[in-house]
């Protein structure tokens, strides 16, 4: 079945987020300095490939034959955080640092994420829309590996919510208990 207007407009702006990708992340292994975030990127790199390819075919054909492999969830970091590094922008730099790497290929995932996901509902196309649903949970799964990194390095901090702030949603909220004849 062809695709229809608005799912070959979202494959587009897709293929041109995944060409993005694919080029930076050829360029950011290539600048890692940190043996852990340039393994990150390396192991990444075969499945946005793959998501490419299955979008080059959708957009050549209006179907695919490929089943695209999700990434499993990587396990969360462990070892204890290092305290929230100061970072300053700089206008006049030539090349990413680790940290820029991170936090540039984190942003792009983040992006291209939602742009999954929004595409997704609005593909008409059920084949196409799992495609989309499974691109959107790579991306989520990529960040996961990626935010983690950052944050064992400093870069990316996240306290704990506070145990007044916790108690507080606690009793907000009740359950609510299912009505007859639903399930």
């Amino acid at each position: 079945m062809p695709l229809r207007s608005h799912e070959a407009h979202e494959l587009n702006e897709l293929l041109m987020g995944c060409v993005n990708t694919i080029n930076t992340m050829g360029m950011f292994i290539k600048q890692a300095q940190d043996p852990e975030l340039k393994g990150i990127l390396q192991s990444q790199l075969a499945a946005h490939i793959q998501d490419y390819n299955v979008k080059v075919e959708w957009a050549q054909s209006g179907q695919s034959s490929q089943q695209f492999q999700v990434p499993p969830m990587p396990a969360k970091m462990a070892g204890t955080p290092k305290p929230p590094q100061q970072v300053e922008p700089n206008p006049n730099g030539t090349s990413f640092d680790d940290r820029g790497i991170a936090t540039a290929y984190l942003l792009g995932l983040k992006a291209q994420g939602k742009n999954y996901a929004s595409a997704a509902f609005e593909a008409d196309e059920p084949q196409l829309r799992q495609f989309l649903e499974d691109a959107f949970e790579m991306c989520s799964h990529h960040a996961f590996q990626v935010a983690g990194w950052m944050r064992k390095n400093g870069y990316y901090p996240g306290d704990q919510a506070s145990s007044t702030y916790l108690q507080d949603l606690s009793q907000t909220y009740a359950a609510v208990r299912q009505p007859a004849g639903v399930q």
